[in-house]
Protein backbone atom coordinates (compact mmCIF):
# COMPACT_ATOMS: atom_id res chain seq x y z
CA UNK A 1 0.00 0.00 0.00
CA UNK A 2 1.49 3.64 -1.09
CA UNK A 3 1.82 5.66 1.71
CA UNK A 4 -0.79 8.84 1.96
CA UNK A 5 0.26 12.04 2.81
CA UNK A 6 -1.98 14.91 3.33
CA UNK A 7 -1.60 17.92 1.72
CA UNK A 8 2.26 18.33 2.36
CA UNK A 9 2.34 16.79 5.67
CA UNK A 10 5.19 14.62 5.00
CA UNK A 11 5.55 14.14 9.16
CA UNK A 12 3.32 10.78 8.46
CA UNK A 13 6.00 9.29 6.88
CA UNK A 14 8.96 7.87 9.34
CA UNK A 15 12.07 7.73 7.32
CA UNK A 16 14.41 5.17 8.65
CA UNK A 17 17.94 6.57 10.85
CA UNK A 18 20.93 6.95 8.77
CA UNK A 19 23.52 4.02 8.92
CA UNK A 20 20.08 1.59 9.77
CA UNK A 21 18.50 0.59 6.86
CA UNK A 22 19.24 -1.47 3.64
CA UNK A 23 18.24 1.00 0.11
CA UNK A 24 17.09 -0.41 -2.98
CA UNK A 25 16.41 2.25 -5.30
CA UNK A 26 18.52 3.40 -7.88
CA UNK A 27 19.82 7.53 -7.59
CA UNK A 28 21.16 9.30 -10.84
CA UNK A 29 22.93 12.80 -9.86
CA UNK A 30 22.52 15.02 -12.40
CA UNK A 31 25.35 17.22 -12.58
CA UNK A 32 25.24 20.28 -15.72
CA UNK A 33 28.22 21.90 -15.31
CA UNK A 34 29.87 24.68 -17.96
CA UNK A 35 33.62 25.14 -17.28
CA UNK A 36 35.30 25.71 -13.90
CA UNK A 37 36.92 22.79 -13.70
CA UNK A 38 37.94 22.53 -10.66
CA UNK A 39 35.02 23.02 -8.59
CA UNK A 40 33.84 20.49 -10.94
CA UNK A 41 36.82 18.05 -9.08
CA UNK A 42 35.74 18.78 -6.17
CA UNK A 43 31.80 18.21 -6.57
CA UNK A 44 32.66 14.31 -7.77
CA UNK A 45 35.29 14.15 -4.64
CA UNK A 46 32.54 14.51 -2.33
CA UNK A 47 30.03 12.30 -4.49
CA UNK A 48 32.66 9.76 -4.47
CA UNK A 49 32.67 9.35 -0.60
CA UNK A 50 28.91 9.43 0.29
CA UNK A 51 27.35 6.35 2.61
CA UNK A 52 24.56 5.62 -0.25
CA UNK A 53 25.11 2.59 -2.12
CA UNK A 54 27.79 3.36 -4.88
CA UNK A 55 26.34 -0.03 -6.79
CA UNK A 56 22.86 2.05 -6.76
CA UNK A 57 24.39 5.65 -7.32
CA UNK A 58 24.98 6.49 -11.08
CA UNK A 59 26.96 10.12 -11.87
CA UNK A 60 25.81 12.38 -15.36
CA UNK A 61 28.12 15.06 -15.98
CA UNK A 62 26.40 17.24 -18.81
CA UNK A 63 29.78 19.46 -20.39
CA UNK A 64 27.57 22.74 -21.77
CA UNK A 65 29.71 23.32 -24.32
CA UNK A 66 32.70 24.23 -22.08
CA UNK A 67 36.06 25.09 -23.63
CA UNK A 68 38.15 23.73 -23.12
CA UNK A 69 36.33 20.79 -22.63
CA UNK A 70 35.42 19.50 -19.07
CA UNK A 71 37.07 15.76 -18.15
CA UNK A 72 36.10 13.04 -15.51
CA UNK A 73 38.81 13.77 -12.68
CA UNK A 74 40.40 10.30 -10.96
CA UNK A 75 38.60 10.93 -7.91
CA UNK A 76 34.92 10.33 -8.85
CA UNK A 77 32.28 7.36 -7.87
CA UNK A 78 32.98 4.25 -9.69
CA UNK A 79 29.41 4.71 -11.95
CA UNK A 80 30.32 8.54 -13.07
CA UNK A 81 29.96 8.78 -16.96
CA UNK A 82 30.39 12.44 -19.02
CA UNK A 83 28.26 14.17 -21.88
CA UNK A 84 27.83 17.15 -23.55
CA UNK A 85 25.34 18.80 -24.64
CA UNK A 86 26.19 21.82 -26.97
CA UNK A 87 22.85 23.92 -26.85
CA UNK A 88 23.70 26.70 -24.27
CA UNK A 89 21.62 26.86 -21.34
CA UNK A 90 21.31 24.81 -18.28
CA UNK A 91 17.56 23.53 -18.54
CA UNK A 92 19.32 22.06 -21.77
CA UNK A 93 21.92 20.38 -19.93
CA UNK A 94 19.62 19.08 -17.19
CA UNK A 95 17.38 17.68 -19.54
CA UNK A 96 20.00 15.76 -21.91
CA UNK A 97 21.11 14.50 -18.44
CA UNK A 98 17.65 13.46 -17.71
CA UNK A 99 17.02 11.69 -21.04
CA UNK A 100 20.12 9.21 -20.20
CA UNK A 101 19.68 9.27 -16.49
CA UNK A 102 18.31 5.31 -15.30
CA UNK A 103 17.61 6.07 -11.92
CA UNK A 104 14.59 5.58 -9.26
CA UNK A 105 15.23 8.83 -8.52
CA UNK A 106 16.98 12.29 -10.14
CA UNK A 107 19.42 14.09 -7.72
CA UNK A 108 19.75 17.59 -9.47
CA UNK A 109 23.17 18.56 -8.45
CA UNK A 110 24.93 22.10 -9.50
CA UNK A 111 28.90 21.42 -10.53
CA UNK A 112 29.91 23.68 -7.66
CA UNK A 113 28.06 22.30 -4.54
CA UNK A 114 29.80 20.08 -2.50
CA UNK A 115 28.00 17.67 -0.81
CA UNK A 116 28.10 16.17 2.87
CA UNK A 117 29.20 12.27 2.68
CA UNK A 118 25.74 11.38 3.74
CA UNK A 119 23.38 13.80 2.10
CA UNK A 120 22.45 11.43 -0.90
CA UNK A 121 21.45 8.96 2.19
CA UNK A 122 19.51 11.60 3.97
CA UNK A 123 17.66 12.19 0.72
CA UNK A 124 17.24 8.85 -0.78
CA UNK A 125 15.52 7.36 2.57
CA UNK A 126 12.73 9.60 2.22
CA UNK A 127 12.04 8.37 -1.35
CA UNK A 128 11.83 4.82 -0.18
CA UNK A 129 9.43 5.59 2.21
CA UNK A 130 6.89 7.44 -0.94
CA UNK A 131 6.76 7.40 -4.41
CA UNK A 132 5.60 11.02 -4.90
CA UNK A 133 8.46 13.19 -3.18
CA UNK A 134 10.77 15.91 -3.73
CA UNK A 135 13.40 16.35 -0.98
CA UNK A 136 16.10 19.17 -0.58
CA UNK A 137 18.84 19.75 1.62
CA UNK A 138 20.09 22.61 3.39
CA UNK A 139 22.53 24.34 1.31
CA UNK A 140 25.39 27.37 2.58
CA UNK A 141 27.44 29.31 0.70
CA UNK A 142 30.96 29.41 1.50
CA UNK A 143 33.81 32.41 0.49
CA UNK A 144 36.25 29.81 1.64
CA UNK A 145 39.70 29.39 -0.52
CA UNK A 146 38.82 25.88 -2.68
CA UNK A 147 40.87 23.05 -0.86
CA UNK A 148 42.44 20.03 -2.99
CA UNK A 149 39.76 17.44 -3.83
CA UNK A 150 41.69 14.48 -1.47
CA UNK A 151 40.94 16.45 1.35
CA UNK A 152 37.34 16.91 0.38
CA UNK A 153 37.34 12.83 0.54
CA UNK A 154 39.11 12.97 3.44
CA UNK A 155 36.82 15.32 5.72
CA UNK A 156 34.70 14.22 8.10
CA UNK A 157 32.97 17.47 8.38
CA UNK A 158 32.96 19.91 5.34
CA UNK A 159 32.49 22.47 7.88
CA UNK A 160 35.76 22.48 8.78
CA UNK A 161 37.05 23.67 5.35
CA UNK A 162 34.14 25.90 4.18
CA UNK A 163 33.21 27.52 7.52
CA UNK A 164 32.17 30.30 8.11
CA UNK A 165 29.24 30.38 5.43
CA UNK A 166 26.19 31.74 4.80
CA UNK A 167 22.75 29.98 4.94
CA UNK A 168 20.49 30.23 2.14
CA UNK A 169 18.02 32.45 3.84
CA UNK A 170 15.61 32.54 1.78
CA UNK A 171 14.87 28.93 1.93
CA UNK A 172 15.45 28.68 5.59
CA UNK A 173 13.14 31.32 6.18
CA UNK A 174 10.57 29.87 3.66
CA UNK A 175 10.38 26.73 5.90
CA UNK A 176 10.44 28.09 9.31
CA UNK A 177 7.34 30.12 8.80
CA UNK A 178 5.27 27.48 7.33
CA UNK A 179 6.46 25.32 9.69
CA UNK A 180 8.62 23.15 7.83
CA UNK A 181 6.27 23.60 4.59
CA UNK A 182 3.17 21.80 6.45
CA UNK A 183 1.33 25.47 7.43
CA UNK A 184 1.24 26.48 3.84
CA UNK A 185 1.22 23.52 1.23
CA UNK A 186 0.13 25.84 -1.70
CA UNK A 187 3.44 27.75 -1.71
CA UNK A 188 5.67 24.28 -1.23
CA UNK A 189 6.89 24.03 -4.60
CA UNK A 190 9.10 26.82 -4.02
CA UNK A 191 11.59 24.62 -2.22
CA UNK A 192 12.24 23.06 -5.39
CA UNK A 193 16.10 24.26 -6.14
CA UNK A 194 18.51 22.54 -8.89
CA UNK A 195 21.36 22.95 -6.47
CA UNK A 196 20.33 20.15 -4.29
CA UNK A 197 16.85 18.49 -4.89
CA UNK A 198 16.35 14.83 -5.46
CA UNK A 199 12.54 14.02 -7.14
CA UNK A 200 11.64 10.51 -7.95
CA UNK A 201 11.74 10.27 -11.60
CA UNK A 202 8.26 8.71 -12.41
CA UNK A 203 7.17 12.14 -10.97
CA UNK A 204 9.33 13.99 -13.14
CA UNK A 205 7.93 11.92 -16.13
CA UNK A 206 4.56 12.87 -15.45
CA UNK A 207 5.53 16.50 -14.56
CA UNK A 208 7.52 17.15 -17.94
CA UNK A 209 10.88 18.59 -18.25
CA UNK A 210 12.69 21.68 -17.97
CA UNK A 211 11.29 24.36 -19.57
CA UNK A 212 13.61 25.82 -22.13
CA UNK A 213 12.01 28.66 -23.01
CA UNK A 214 12.71 30.33 -19.86
CA UNK A 215 15.83 32.14 -18.84
CA UNK A 216 15.53 31.91 -15.19
CA UNK A 217 13.33 30.42 -12.97
CA UNK A 218 12.84 26.93 -14.47
CA UNK A 219 13.49 25.63 -11.06
CA UNK A 220 10.67 27.19 -9.47
CA UNK A 221 8.93 26.49 -12.59
CA UNK A 222 9.41 22.64 -12.47
CA UNK A 223 8.68 22.78 -9.00
CA UNK A 224 5.02 24.24 -10.09
CA UNK A 225 4.95 21.50 -12.42
CA UNK A 226 5.43 18.45 -10.18
CA UNK A 227 3.25 20.36 -7.46
CA UNK A 228 0.43 19.25 -10.46
CA UNK A 229 1.71 15.83 -10.88
CA UNK A 230 0.72 15.20 -6.94
CA UNK A 231 4.17 15.82 -5.33
CA UNK A 232 5.20 16.39 -1.67
CA UNK A 233 8.13 18.47 -0.69
CA UNK A 234 10.56 17.49 2.23
CA UNK A 235 13.08 19.76 3.38
CA UNK A 236 16.30 17.58 5.20
CA UNK A 237 18.26 19.43 7.10
CA UNK A 238 20.32 16.85 7.27
CA UNK A 239 21.23 17.04 4.05
CA UNK A 240 24.02 19.61 4.57
CA UNK A 241 25.81 21.26 1.33
CA UNK A 242 27.95 23.63 0.53
CA UNK A 243 28.30 25.86 -2.70
CA UNK A 244 31.53 27.23 -3.51
CA UNK A 245 30.75 31.14 -3.59
CA UNK A 246 27.84 33.33 -3.88
CA UNK A 247 24.74 32.75 -6.08
CA UNK A 248 23.67 34.99 -8.99
CA UNK A 249 20.66 35.96 -6.64
CA UNK A 250 22.58 36.52 -3.87
CA UNK A 251 24.81 38.74 -5.78
CA UNK A 252 21.35 41.06 -7.23
CA UNK A 253 17.85 39.93 -6.14
CA UNK A 254 16.24 42.76 -7.59
CA UNK A 255 17.40 42.65 -11.37
CA UNK A 256 17.13 38.70 -11.18
CA UNK A 257 13.62 38.74 -9.68
CA UNK A 258 12.72 40.92 -12.32
CA UNK A 259 13.92 38.68 -14.91
CA UNK A 260 12.11 35.96 -13.75
CA UNK A 261 8.84 37.17 -12.76
CA UNK A 262 8.51 38.35 -16.41
CA UNK A 263 8.76 34.83 -17.87
CA UNK A 264 6.72 32.67 -14.72
CA UNK A 265 4.17 34.64 -14.49
CA UNK A 266 2.62 33.20 -17.28
CA UNK A 267 3.30 29.55 -16.47
CA UNK A 268 3.02 29.71 -12.68
CA UNK A 269 -1.14 30.62 -11.83
CA UNK A 270 -0.59 30.40 -7.97
CA UNK A 271 1.71 33.58 -7.97
CA UNK A 272 -1.43 35.58 -8.25
CA UNK A 273 0.36 38.94 -7.38
CA UNK A 274 2.03 38.80 -10.89
CA UNK A 275 -1.17 38.55 -12.50
CA UNK A 276 -2.81 41.89 -10.92
CA UNK A 277 -3.90 42.99 -14.58
CA UNK A 278 -7.52 42.75 -14.31
CA UNK A 279 -8.10 41.47 -17.74
CA UNK A 280 -5.31 39.95 -19.67
CA UNK A 281 -4.85 36.31 -20.64
CA UNK A 282 -2.11 34.33 -19.31
CA UNK A 283 0.03 31.12 -20.60
CA UNK A 284 -1.36 28.27 -17.83
CA UNK A 285 -4.62 29.88 -16.44
CA UNK A 286 -5.57 29.74 -12.67
CA UNK A 287 -9.04 27.88 -13.55
CA UNK A 288 -9.87 25.14 -16.35
CA UNK A 289 -13.52 25.07 -17.02
CA UNK A 290 -15.06 22.15 -18.52
CA UNK A 291 -18.47 22.42 -20.00
CA UNK A 292 -20.23 19.05 -20.34
CA UNK A 293 -23.75 18.49 -21.68
CA UNK A 294 -26.54 19.35 -19.77
CA UNK A 295 -29.73 17.06 -18.50
CA UNK A 296 -31.35 18.99 -20.82
CA UNK A 297 -29.45 17.81 -24.69
CA UNK A 298 -29.58 19.23 -27.74
CA UNK A 299 -31.09 17.36 -30.70
CA UNK A 300 -30.45 13.54 -30.32
CA UNK A 301 -26.75 12.57 -30.94
CA UNK A 302 -25.60 16.16 -30.39
CA UNK A 303 -25.02 16.06 -26.69
CA UNK A 304 -24.92 19.72 -26.47
CA UNK A 305 -27.79 22.35 -26.88
CA UNK A 306 -26.19 25.75 -28.10
CA UNK A 307 -28.05 28.09 -26.08
CA UNK A 308 -27.13 25.92 -22.94
CA UNK A 309 -23.64 25.98 -23.74
CA UNK A 310 -23.44 29.88 -24.61
CA UNK A 311 -25.56 30.50 -21.36
CA UNK A 312 -22.89 28.58 -19.43
CA UNK A 313 -19.73 29.52 -21.18
CA UNK A 314 -20.49 33.34 -21.50
CA UNK A 315 -21.28 33.53 -17.86
CA UNK A 316 -17.72 31.94 -17.49
CA UNK A 317 -16.37 35.00 -19.33
CA UNK A 318 -18.05 37.67 -17.56
CA UNK A 319 -17.09 36.86 -14.60
CA UNK A 320 -15.13 38.64 -11.86
CA UNK A 321 -11.98 36.01 -12.53
CA UNK A 322 -10.61 36.97 -15.96
CA UNK A 323 -8.07 34.05 -15.38
CA UNK A 324 -9.84 31.15 -16.65
CA UNK A 325 -10.09 29.32 -19.82
CA UNK A 326 -12.96 27.31 -20.98
CA UNK A 327 -12.79 23.37 -22.57
CA UNK A 328 -15.68 22.08 -25.09
CA UNK A 329 -15.26 18.16 -25.25
CA UNK A 330 -17.31 16.55 -27.87
CA UNK A 331 -17.41 15.03 -31.56
CA UNK A 332 -15.98 17.98 -33.08
CA UNK A 333 -14.03 16.34 -35.69
CA UNK A 334 -17.54 15.10 -37.26
CA UNK A 335 -19.12 17.95 -37.96
CA UNK A 336 -19.12 19.17 -41.84
CA UNK A 337 -19.87 21.67 -44.33
CA UNK A 338 -23.69 21.51 -44.87
CA UNK A 339 -24.33 24.40 -47.23
CA UNK A 340 -28.03 23.38 -48.35
CA UNK A 341 -29.99 22.58 -45.69
CA UNK A 342 -28.45 23.06 -42.54
CA UNK A 343 -31.37 23.21 -40.38
CA UNK A 344 -31.82 19.38 -41.25
CA UNK A 345 -28.29 19.00 -40.00
CA UNK A 346 -28.49 16.49 -36.72
CA UNK A 347 -25.37 18.32 -35.37
CA UNK A 348 -26.68 21.83 -35.70
CA UNK A 349 -25.87 23.05 -32.45
CA UNK A 350 -22.57 21.60 -32.31
CA UNK A 351 -22.19 23.91 -35.68
CA UNK A 352 -23.51 26.46 -33.85
CA UNK A 353 -21.17 26.45 -31.13
CA UNK A 354 -18.30 25.61 -32.76
CA UNK A 355 -18.66 28.29 -34.94
CA UNK A 356 -19.85 31.04 -32.79
CA UNK A 357 -16.55 30.18 -29.87
CA UNK A 358 -14.43 29.83 -33.07
CA UNK A 359 -12.55 32.99 -32.42
CA UNK A 360 -12.57 33.05 -28.96
CA UNK A 361 -8.81 32.16 -27.38
CA UNK A 362 -10.07 31.52 -24.34
CA UNK A 363 -12.49 28.70 -25.83
CA UNK A 364 -11.11 25.91 -27.05
CA UNK A 365 -12.28 22.41 -28.92
CA UNK A 366 -11.30 19.24 -27.75
CA UNK A 367 -12.68 15.95 -29.53
CA UNK A 368 -14.32 12.97 -27.25
CA UNK A 369 -11.70 10.32 -28.01
CA UNK A 370 -8.16 12.13 -26.63
CA UNK A 371 -10.16 13.47 -23.80
CA UNK A 372 -8.61 11.62 -20.32
CA UNK A 373 -8.79 13.32 -17.04
CA UNK A 374 -5.65 15.28 -17.13
CA UNK A 375 -4.68 13.72 -13.84
CA UNK A 376 -5.30 10.27 -14.63
CA UNK A 377 -3.36 10.14 -18.42
CA UNK A 378 -0.31 8.94 -18.29
CA UNK A 379 2.93 10.93 -19.88
CA UNK A 380 3.92 9.86 -23.65
CA UNK A 381 7.46 8.55 -23.46
CA UNK A 382 7.80 10.43 -26.60
CA UNK A 383 6.46 14.06 -25.30
CA UNK A 384 9.57 15.94 -23.80
CA UNK A 385 7.63 19.17 -23.66
CA UNK A 386 6.72 20.48 -20.11
CA UNK A 387 3.13 19.69 -19.01
CA UNK A 388 1.99 22.82 -16.87
CA UNK A 389 -1.67 22.45 -15.61
CA UNK A 390 -4.36 25.05 -14.49
CA UNK A 391 -3.93 24.32 -10.71
CA UNK A 392 -7.81 23.96 -10.84
CA UNK A 393 -10.31 22.32 -13.25
CA UNK A 394 -14.23 22.78 -12.56
CA UNK A 395 -16.43 20.29 -14.31
CA UNK A 396 -19.81 21.95 -15.15
CA UNK A 397 -22.87 20.67 -16.73
CA UNK A 398 -24.02 23.04 -19.75
CA UNK A 399 -27.30 24.88 -19.14
CA UNK A 400 -26.11 25.86 -15.60
CA UNK A 401 -25.04 29.48 -15.66
CA UNK A 402 -22.79 31.13 -12.52
CA UNK A 403 -23.06 34.24 -11.10
CA UNK A 404 -20.54 37.15 -11.51
CA UNK A 405 -18.69 35.91 -8.71
CA UNK A 406 -19.47 32.69 -8.27
CA UNK A 407 -16.04 30.97 -9.74
CA UNK A 408 -14.02 33.44 -7.37
CA UNK A 409 -15.74 32.08 -4.21
CA UNK A 410 -15.67 28.65 -5.12
CA UNK A 411 -11.69 28.79 -5.28
CA UNK A 412 -11.52 30.95 -2.09
CA UNK A 413 -12.96 28.28 -0.73
CA UNK A 414 -11.12 25.17 -1.83
CA UNK A 415 -7.68 27.53 -1.77
CA UNK A 416 -7.86 28.86 1.87
CA UNK A 417 -9.15 25.48 3.21
CA UNK A 418 -7.17 22.94 1.24
CA UNK A 419 -9.71 20.99 0.27
CA UNK A 420 -9.03 18.50 -3.19
CA UNK A 421 -12.86 18.19 -4.33
CA UNK A 422 -15.44 21.28 -3.92
CA UNK A 423 -18.46 19.51 -4.80
CA UNK A 424 -21.47 21.62 -5.94
CA UNK A 425 -25.38 20.90 -5.84
CA UNK A 426 -27.03 22.64 -8.78
CA UNK A 427 -30.32 19.75 -8.53
CA UNK A 428 -31.67 16.85 -6.94
CA UNK A 429 -34.73 15.01 -7.56
CA UNK A 430 -36.70 11.38 -8.33
CA UNK A 431 -35.65 9.67 -11.70
CA UNK A 432 -37.97 11.85 -13.95
CA UNK A 433 -36.98 15.33 -11.73
CA UNK A 434 -40.22 14.64 -9.67
CA UNK A 435 -38.75 13.51 -6.23
CA UNK A 436 -41.68 11.18 -5.96
CA UNK A 437 -41.00 8.49 -3.06
CA UNK A 438 -39.46 5.37 -3.97
CA UNK A 439 -37.96 6.98 -6.92
CA UNK A 440 -34.15 7.37 -7.89
CA UNK A 441 -32.37 10.18 -6.71
CA UNK A 442 -31.04 12.28 -9.59
CA UNK A 443 -28.01 15.12 -8.04
CA UNK A 444 -26.87 17.77 -10.95
CA UNK A 445 -23.04 18.60 -9.51
CA UNK A 446 -20.63 20.66 -10.47
CA UNK A 447 -16.84 19.76 -9.64
CA UNK A 448 -14.02 22.07 -8.73
CA UNK A 449 -11.14 20.03 -8.80
CA UNK A 450 -7.92 20.80 -7.60
CA UNK A 451 -5.21 19.18 -10.17
CA UNK A 452 -2.72 18.24 -7.08
CA UNK A 453 -5.31 16.55 -5.20
CA UNK A 454 -6.40 14.27 -8.12
CA UNK A 455 -2.71 13.46 -9.59
CA UNK A 456 -1.83 12.62 -5.92
CA UNK A 457 -5.21 10.26 -5.67
CA UNK A 458 -4.30 8.54 -8.55
CA UNK A 459 -0.65 7.55 -7.28
CA UNK A 460 -1.80 6.12 -4.10
CA UNK A 461 -5.33 4.79 -5.51
CA UNK A 462 -6.25 1.14 -4.70
CA UNK A 463 -7.65 -1.34 -6.45
CA UNK A 464 -11.25 -1.24 -6.51
CA UNK A 465 -11.23 2.28 -4.65
CA UNK A 466 -13.12 5.60 -5.70
CA UNK A 467 -10.87 8.00 -6.51
CA UNK A 468 -12.66 11.16 -4.39
CA UNK A 469 -12.60 8.77 -1.70
CA UNK A 470 -8.54 8.70 -2.23
CA UNK A 471 -9.16 12.91 -2.23
CA UNK A 472 -10.99 12.87 0.52
CA UNK A 473 -8.14 10.95 2.29
CA UNK A 474 -5.12 13.36 0.93
CA UNK A 475 -6.84 16.92 0.25
CA UNK A 476 -10.71 16.85 1.60
CA UNK A 477 -13.80 16.98 0.21
CA UNK A 478 -16.61 19.05 0.98
CA UNK A 479 -20.51 19.46 -0.77
CA UNK A 480 -21.63 22.86 -0.85
CA UNK A 481 -25.12 24.12 -2.01
CA UNK A 482 -24.93 25.76 -5.63
CA UNK A 483 -28.11 28.46 -5.04
CA UNK A 484 -25.92 29.76 -2.02
CA UNK A 485 -22.89 29.95 -4.02
CA UNK A 486 -24.82 32.03 -7.10
CA UNK A 487 -25.94 29.35 -9.83
CA UNK A 488 -28.96 29.47 -11.75
CA UNK A 489 -30.54 27.44 -13.83
CA UNK A 490 -31.53 30.23 -16.83
CA UNK A 491 -29.36 32.81 -18.51
CA UNK A 492 -28.38 36.33 -17.15
CA UNK A 493 -27.93 39.46 -18.46
CA UNK A 494 -24.13 39.77 -19.03
CA UNK A 495 -22.79 43.02 -18.00
CA UNK A 496 -20.04 43.48 -19.51
CA UNK A 497 -16.65 45.80 -19.09
CA UNK A 498 -18.48 48.67 -20.58
CA UNK A 499 -21.51 47.78 -18.68
CA UNK A 500 -19.81 47.43 -15.47
CA UNK A 501 -17.36 50.33 -16.30
CA UNK A 502 -20.35 52.54 -16.01
CA UNK A 503 -21.73 50.95 -13.10
CA UNK A 504 -18.61 52.07 -11.81
CA UNK A 505 -18.39 55.65 -13.24
CA UNK A 506 -21.56 56.15 -11.80
CA UNK A 507 -20.92 54.71 -8.54
CA UNK A 508 -18.17 57.29 -8.59
CA UNK A 509 -19.93 59.96 -9.24
CA UNK A 510 -22.33 58.99 -6.64
CA UNK A 511 -19.97 58.74 -3.32
CA UNK A 512 -19.09 62.13 -4.79
CA UNK A 513 -22.02 63.54 -4.47
CA UNK A 514 -22.52 61.46 -1.40
CA UNK A 515 -19.47 62.71 -0.29
CA UNK A 516 -20.13 66.37 -0.88
CA UNK A 517 -23.24 66.34 0.57
CA UNK A 518 -21.68 64.85 4.01
CA UNK A 519 -19.16 67.43 3.48
CA UNK A 520 -21.86 70.59 3.17
CA UNK A 521 -24.17 68.68 6.42
CA UNK A 522 -20.69 68.59 8.02
CA UNK A 523 -20.44 72.14 7.80
CA UNK A 524 -24.05 72.65 8.51
CA UNK A 525 -23.58 70.60 11.66
CA UNK A 526 -20.89 72.45 12.63
CA UNK A 527 -22.77 75.52 12.25
CA UNK A 528 -25.63 74.34 14.14
CA UNK A 529 -22.91 73.67 17.11
CA UNK A 530 -21.52 77.36 17.33
CA UNK A 531 -25.39 78.78 17.01
CA UNK A 532 -25.95 76.00 20.15
CA UNK A 533 -23.17 77.45 21.98
CA UNK A 534 -24.23 81.00 21.64
CA UNK A 535 -27.48 80.13 22.57
CA UNK A 536 -26.29 78.24 25.42
CA UNK A 537 -24.35 80.90 26.70
CA UNK A 538 -27.36 83.53 26.08
CA UNK A 539 -29.25 80.98 28.31
CA UNK A 540 -26.32 80.69 31.21
CA UNK A 541 -26.45 84.84 31.15
CA UNK A 542 -30.33 85.11 31.25
CA UNK A 543 -30.17 82.75 33.58
CA UNK A 544 -28.17 84.85 35.78
CA UNK A 545 -30.27 87.90 34.99
CA UNK A 546 -33.18 85.71 36.42
CA UNK A 547 -31.63 85.07 39.56
CA UNK A 548 -30.94 88.62 39.98
CA UNK A 549 -34.39 89.67 39.11
CA UNK A 550 -35.64 87.18 41.44
CA UNK A 551 -33.18 88.56 44.49
CA UNK A 552 -34.27 92.05 43.63
CA UNK A 553 -37.92 90.79 43.47
CA UNK A 554 -37.18 89.17 46.85
CA UNK A 555 -36.40 91.97 48.59
CA UNK A 556 -38.56 94.54 46.83
CA UNK A 557 -41.59 92.01 48.32
CA UNK A 558 -39.62 92.62 51.73
CA UNK A 559 -39.79 96.28 51.76
CA UNK A 560 -43.28 96.59 50.61
CA UNK A 561 -44.42 93.93 53.29
CA UNK A 562 -41.93 96.13 55.74
CA UNK A 563 -43.43 99.36 54.42
CA UNK A 564 -47.50 97.89 54.46
CA UNK A 565 -46.86 96.54 58.01
CA UNK A 566 -45.43 100.29 59.64
CA UNK A 567 -48.41 102.05 58.09
CA UNK A 568 -50.82 99.76 59.61
CA UNK A 569 -49.22 100.29 62.35
CA UNK A 570 -49.56 103.81 62.26
CA UNK A 571 -53.45 103.76 61.26
CA UNK A 572 -53.99 101.42 64.44
CA UNK A 573 -52.08 103.42 66.76
CA UNK A 574 -53.94 106.41 65.34
CA UNK A 575 -57.36 105.56 65.99
CA UNK A 576 -56.47 104.71 69.44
Amino acid sequence: MTARIAGNDYRSLTPPALGAWTPSLRVSVVIPAYGDQEKLDLALAGLAVQTYPAALTEVIVVDNGSSPPLRLPELRPEGTGLIVCPTPGRAHARNAGLSAATGDVIHWLDSDVVLDRRSVEAHMRWHHAAPYLAVTGYLRFTPARLPAPEVVAAADDLAKLFEPAEPHAWLVDLVERTDGLTANPHRAFSLHVGGATSVNAALLAAAGPMDTDLILGQDTEMGYRLAQAGAVFVPEPLSRAFHLGPTMRMRGKAPIDRVSHAFVADRIPSYRWLRSHPSRQWKVPYLEVVVEPGERAGREGTGYSYDEVRATVDAVLAGTLPDVAVTLTGPWDRIGTEGRAPLKDPDLDLVLIRGHYAHEPRVRFVDEASVTSAVTSAPSEASRKPRAAAPYRLRLPAGWVPGDDTLARLLDLAGDDGYGLVAVLLAEGGQDGEGGAGSERMIVAARLERAAAFARAVIVLEEGEDLDDAVADTFGVVWVDGETYGFASEARPIVGRRGAHRARIEAEAQVARLTRENERLRGQVTKWRDEAGRWRKSAVELRREVGTLRKELAAARKIVQYGLLSSVKRAITRRR
